[in-house]
C-alpha cells in the first residue's frame, strides 16, 4: 500500500577526504590498516541466509607484499552457483513486492554506513587487497560507491515518476517491474565501486542477483556485503559467491530463469558471454538484458596549441594513477612535433620523481600491479619494446616481483603509429607516445579514430577552440567519455556518466538514469471508466 509519494532529491557528491598530515581520517585509516594486517580473515560465500564455507581455501595476499597473508576465502563450485540461483529465486517475490521506500532506504543506509564508521574499512580492504594508495581508494571505495548508492536511488525515483498521459474517460499508468528471473553480476578487480554498483543497481530495481567478483577483489567485496547485511538487505537478494568464470557461465547461462548479466571485464570474455547467451535463447523465459563495460585503449591527442605542462600532467596522472589499471587510463598519446621535446622531458622528470612501494607508506604515488599474470603480461610488452627498432623506452621499464608485483611507470615512444602498444590494451603502467607533424592535425585525428577497436575514453588538449571543436566532432564515435583539456580518467557519478561503445561495451552509462532502465521491464495499464457495450462505431450508420 502506498500512502504517499516520497521524495529522493538529487544528492550532492560525497566529499573526498584529504588524508592530510594530522587529519583524523589519516590517523584512523592507518589504525585500520594495522588492524586488518594483524587479522587473518576467514571469508565465506553469502548464499541466502547462510555463510557458506566450502573448505577450499584460497589465500589473499597484498600485491605489493606477497609474503603477507590477509586471510583466505572459501572457493565455490557449480553446486554453489545453483544454490545461489535457488536462493535468489526464493527471495524474488518478497523482494519485488517490497515497497519502494523500504528498498531505497536499505541502500541509503548502506551509503551512510560507508560514509561513517565503515569508510576506513572499505578503503583499507581496497588498499591492501588491490594495492591502491589512500587517495585512489578514497575516490573509489568510499566516494564513488557512496555516490552510486545515493544517486541510483534518486534516478530510480525519477523513473517511477514518469507516467503516460490519459484521455477523457481513461486513466493510463506505467509500472516498472523487475526482470522475470535473476541477474548475474560479474565484477572486476580494479574498482571496488564497480563491484558494489553492478549488483546493487539491479537489486535496487527489485531484481535478485548472483554476484561473482574477481578473486583479486574478494577482500573488499565481502566487506561491502557485510555492510549491505547490516543495512537490512534481506537474505537471498544478493548472493556473493567465489567461482571461476567458466563455471558460473555454464550454470547461469543455461538456466531458464536467467534474466540478465551486468558485466565489467575483458572484451573477449564479454563476447563469449554474448555468443553463449545467443545460442541458449531457446532456453530462456524472456530475452536477457546484456550490459557490459569492457576494454579500452584510451587516447590523449594534443594540438600544436597545447600547453606542454597541462599535457604532461594529464599524461602523468591519466596513465599512471593506480598503475594504469583503470579502464579509462591514458594508454596512447599523440604529441605534435612543436612541443614534443618539452613534453618528453616533463614526462621523464615526472616519472623519475615518482615514489613506488607499499600502500601503507602514504608518500608512495605508485604501488603494485594486481597479480603475477598481469605482471608477466605487462613486462613482456616492455621487453619487446626494448628490442624493437620501431620503438624505444623513453623512461622507466624496470620490473621486479621479488617482494611484490612492481612495474616502474614506463613511456614507450613509437615511431610507427600502429606499433603494437599503440593498438593493444595492456592494462598497466605503460604509456605509448607517437610524435606527429604539428601541421598534420587532421591526419592525427584519423589515426586516433581508426587505430583501436575500442571507444571508451579520450582527451583533446588544445588552446585553439577551432581545434577543440574539430576534434570533438571528428572523434564523436571514438570515445563514450570525452575530455577537453583534462586527463581521460576520473568520471564522477552524476557528473560524467561512464561507458563507451565499439569494443568497449554497450555504453549503458553507469552512474546515470540510463543504466537503471536496463534492469526494469515496463507494464502499461489502461483503465476505461465507461466501457462500451456495443461493438458498432458511428461511421457504420447511414443518415
Amino acid at each position: 500500500m502506498n500512502l504517499g509519494y516520497f521524495s529522493y532529491p538529487m544528492p550532492a557528491n560525497e566529499p573526498v577526504l584529504s588524508y592530510a598530515p594530522g587529519s583524523p581520517e589519516k590517523k584512523r585509516l592507518k589504525e585500520v590498516l594495522a588492524e586488518l594486517k594483524n587479522t587473518q580473515a576467514d571469508i565465506p560465500m553469502y548464499i541466502g541466509a547462510e555463510e557458506v564455507r566450502s573448505g577450499k581455501k584460497v589465500a589473499l595476499r597484498p600485491p605489493h607484499e606477497t609474503a603477507h597473508t590477509l586471510g583466505h576465502f572459501h572457493a565455490g563450485d557449480a553446486s554453489h552457483v545453483t544454490k545461489a540461483i535457488d536462493a535468489a529465486l526464493a527471495a524474488r517475490e518478497s523482494w519485488s513486492n517490497l515497497s519502494w521506500e523500504n528498498r531505497a532506504n536499505i541502500f541509503l543506509k548502506a551509503a551512510d554506513l560507508i560514509a561513517t564508521k565503515y569508510r576506513p574499512y572499505m578503503n583499507g580492504t581496497t588498499m591492501l587487497g588491490q594495492s591502491k594508495n589512500a587517495y585512489q581508494a578514497e575516490i573509489d571505495s568510499a566516494c564513488e560507491l557512496i555516490d552510486f548508492l545515493r544517486f541510483n536511488v534518486h534516478f530510480l525515483s525519477e523513473i517511477y515518476r514518469q507516467q503516460p498521459i490519459s484521455a477523457p474517460g481513461i486513466h493510463n499508468r506505467l509500472e516498472f517491474r523487475p526482470l522475470e528471473g535473476f541477474v548475474l553480476a560479474v565484477t572486476p578487480f580494479n574498482f571496488t565501486a564497480i563491484g558494489g554498483n553492478l549488483p546493487t543497481s539491479a537489486a535496487m530495481c527489485g531484481n535478485v542477483v548472483v554476484w561473482k567478483p574477481a578473486n583479486t577483489q574478494v577482500y573488499a567485496a565481502q566487506m561491502f556485503m557485510r555492510i549491505l547485511k547490516e543495512a537490512g538487505l534481506p537474505d537471498g537478494v544478493i548472493n556473493l559467491i567465489y567461482v571461476d568464470g567458466p563455471t558460473i557461465g555454464s550454470v547461469c547461462f543455461s538456466h531458464r530463469d536467467f534474466a540478465g548479466v551486468h558485466f565489467t571485464g575483458s572484451t573477449g570474455v564479454f563476447n563469449n558471454m554474448w555468443e553463449t547467451i545467443g545460442k541458449n535463447m531457446h532456453n530462456y523465459k524472456s530475452y536477457p538484458r546484456i550490459v557490459g563495460e569492457t576494454g579500452g585503449k584510451d587516447f590523449v591527442l594534443a594540438h600544436k596549441s597545447a600547453d606542454p605542462k597541462v599535457l604532461a600532467t594529464a599524461l602523468l596522472r591519466g596513465a599512471f594513477e593506480y598503475q594504469g589499471q583503470k579502464c579509462s587510463a591514458a594508454s596512447r598519446a599523440y604529441i605534435p612535433s612543436n612541443i614534443a621535446e618539452e613534453v618528453k622531458k616533463l614526462l621523464v622528470d615526472g616519472i623519475n620523481s615518482f615514489k613506488m612501494g607499499t600502500v601503507e607508506d602514504f608518500t608512495n604515488f605508485i604501488n603494485a600491479v594486481i597479480d603475477e599474470k598481469s605482471f608477466d603480461k605487462i613486462k613482456s610488452y616492455i621487453d619487446n619494446a626494448k628490442n624493437d627498432a620501431n620503438a624505444s623506452v623513453l623512461v622507466g621499464g624496470n620490473c621486479d616481483k621479488t617482494k611484490g608485483y612492481y612495474i616502474q611507470p614506463t613511456v614507450i615512444e613509437a615511431k610507427d603509429p600502429n606499433y603494437v602498444t599503440m593498438c593493444e590494451e595492456i592494462f598497466g603502467p605503460v604509456l605509448t607516445i607517437h610524435v606527429y607533424d604539428a601541421e598534420q592535425f587532421e591526419k592525427a585525428l584519423e589515426l586516433v579514430d581508426n587505430t583501436s577497436p575500442y571507444a571508451l575514453t579520450g582527451s583533446i588538449i588544445a588552446q585553439d577552440r577551432y581545434a577543440v571543436e574539430l576534434a570533438t566532432n571528428k572523434l564523436r564515435n571514438a570515445a563514450g567519455n570525452f575530455y577537453i583539456n583534462d586527463k581521460p580518467t576520473g568520471a564522477v557519478v552524476g557528473q560524467q556518466p561512464f561507458g563507451g561503445a565499439r569494443a568497449s561495451g554497450t555504453n549503458d552509462k553507469a552512474g546515470s538514469i540510463l543504466n537503471l532502465y536496463r534492469w526494469l521491464s515496463a507494464r502499461t495499464i489502461k483503465e476505461t471508466f465507461n466501457p462500451p457495450v456495443d461493438y458498432g462505431y458511428p461511421f457504420m450508420l447511414e443518415a
